[in-house]
């Protein structure tokens, strides 16, 4: 029996209208069709990243670009990617895009080496190995059957966001491209100015050179060969295959469903190769050290970073924000005054273990990535959220000693003894006191964003208020659960007093260079 499952034909990527229904398309459909969609929607973030980046990589690859500003232009103004030089790219490689083909089915090989697992082990979302059943509660002794559709972004999301780990041959896993660190991708209003927007990247990107003939994986007669851990080029590295992944099919031809599949270890990638759609710190010894998601920090706490395009000593921001400064900024095809989005996805693990995905979005407005001086305002508002933070730390961690050890409140908590520190510190968690500081700053947060454009000095003022606030409504908080005994009473006026001069030496300067 043929099976038979062409991407570029049949419907699999999930698009979300404007009035938030979802709608499974094909490739081609997704492509010419994205003005009509505002994004997609994958079953996680790991496969919402996996599929724009399959998008992206067969627009650059249909583009041999853009090479620069000009023709990525021609595709903004058209305000469409349904073009003959898309319909004739899709048409020339259809047959290398079928999901079952017999030769060359796509993105996969086969490997003599492995033996056939259920296809549980492939999606990330389930239960299999060291991963917890994350969202799905299937186990992999019970096994799963999947459609072709989801078979087929499972196949993309593993060939992206795979982990490390045992093969069971002599060769082990390593990690796949976008297993670690956090994706950055711009986004508009549609699907369309997603992918165009980050189109862009290609103009201004120097992290992935070009060290050989470059092309993507399915115009290669062998994707695996030569044998590299540095990418060809950009078309190379955005269609990379760290697994030699191979679905069995089953069912009848005309409906295929996936329950197995094999794999085995293929290409590796150089921990020295920096993702293009990524953002870097620099360590104190010059190191480039990957953004990545925290359980309880949340992105916008360090947008400056990522907004600061002139400081490479100090960050290295996603290329793709570079790219759309330069499409302002030194050519004007897009307005300065423009408020874009950028949306980040992917997953924090340690080693080779989720442990939660994720997908935030959060404002991009232009006028950042062109003005130091507003990105530096910035910067200094994050500092004082932060100082903020440890002054309410300091003082709730100080309540907490007031209640359990009253005899030791009067100490410095630089003081308290290690056994006090670490029972003080557990009570102050339970309490929550950080999540209600920074839950009441996020929307805060935003407001100052456009208000700095607006006016700043009302902007600064907004600001230090809020953060003041919020560290009084957390540390109220917190004295709300101690109950009204001498005992409480005594440690509520200490942390009180605590906090009030903290706050006092962070904002009484600002506020006084303000108003000057």
């Amino acid at each position: 029996m043929m099976h038979s499952f062409n991407l570029i034909e049949q419907p699999w990527i999930p698009c979300v209208q404007a009035n938030g229904q979802v709608q499974e398309l094909s490739l081609h459909q997704t492509l010419t069709r994205a003005r009509e969609f505002v994004a997609i929607t994958g079953d996680t973030p790991l496969e919402t990243a996996a599929i724009y980046r399959l998008l992206l990589a067969v627009l650059h690859s249909a583009l041999r670009g853009p090479s620069n500003a000009k023709s990525w232009q021609k595709i903004w103004s058209a305000g469409t990617l349904d073009a003959p030089w898309l319909h004739e790219y899709l048409d020339q490689w259809k047959h290398r895009f079928d999901l079952f083909d017999p030769q060359r089915p796509f993105y996969q090989a086969a490997d003599e080496r492995a033996r056939p697992k259920s296809i549980i082990s492939l999606v990330m979302e389930m239960a299999s190995g060291n991963n917890a059943s994350l969202f799905d509660h299937h186990i992999e002794s019970e096994g799963a059957v999947l459609s072709a559709a989801k078979a087929a972004r499972a196949l993309i999301t593993a060939q992206n966001f795979s982990l490390c780990g045992t093969s069971g041959m002599e060769q082990k896993f390593t990690d796949c491209p976008w297993t670690r660190g956090v994706i950055f991708l711009a986004s508009g209003d549609t699907l369309f100015d997603l992918l165009a927007l980050n189109l862009a990247t290609a103009i201004v990107q120097q992290r992935i050179p070009v060290t050989g003939p470059d092309q993507p994986a399915w115009e290669s007669d062998n994707p695996y060969l030569p044998d590299r851990e540095i990418p060809l080029g950009y078309l190379d590295y955005l269609t990379w295959q760290n697994r030699r992944l191979l679905l069995i099919p089953e069912g009848e031809a005309s409906a295929p469903t996936v329950s197995q599949f094999t794999v085995a270890p293929a290409l590796r990638l150089s921990a020295d190769v920096l993702d293009p759609m990524k953002s870097y710190g620099i360590d104190h010894k010059g190191g480039n050290k990957l953004v990545r998601f925290e359980e309880d920090r949340a992105l916008w706490r360090d947008s400056a970073t990522y907004f600061n395009l002139r400081n490479p000593k100090s960050a290295k921001p996603p290329e793709n924000f570079f790219a759309i400064a330069s499409l302002a900024a030194d050519y004007g095809y897009l307005p300065s005054s423009i408020v874009l989005r950028f949306i980040a996805l992917g997953m924090a693990n340690d080693q080779a273990k989720i442990e939660f995905f994720r997908q935030e979005q959060l404002p991009l407005p232009l006028a950042y990535l062109q003005d130091q001086e507003i990105v530096g305002l910035l910067s200094d508002c994050l500092t004082q959220a932060e100082n903020a933070y440890d002054a309410l730390q300091n003082a709730g961690k100080q309540l907490a000693v007031g209640i359990m050890v009253p005899k030791e409140a009067e100490k410095d908590w630089k003081k308290q003894g290690n056994n006090t520190k670490d029972r003080a510190t557990s009570l102050y968690s339970h309490w929550g006191s950080d999540r209600v500081y920074w839950g009441a700053l996020e929307l805060p947060f935003f407001s100052l964003l456009e208000d700095l454009l607006i006016n700043r000095e009302q902007a600064l003022t907004n600001w230090c208020d809020e953060v003041q606030q919020a560290a009084w409504r957390a540390l109220d908080q917190a004295i709300e659960k101690i109950g009204e005994s001498p005992t409480a009473l005594k440690a509520a006026v200490k942390a009180r007093s605590i906090l009030g001069g903290k706050l006092k030496v962070i904002f009484d300067p600002i506020q006084k260079e303000v108003i000057q």
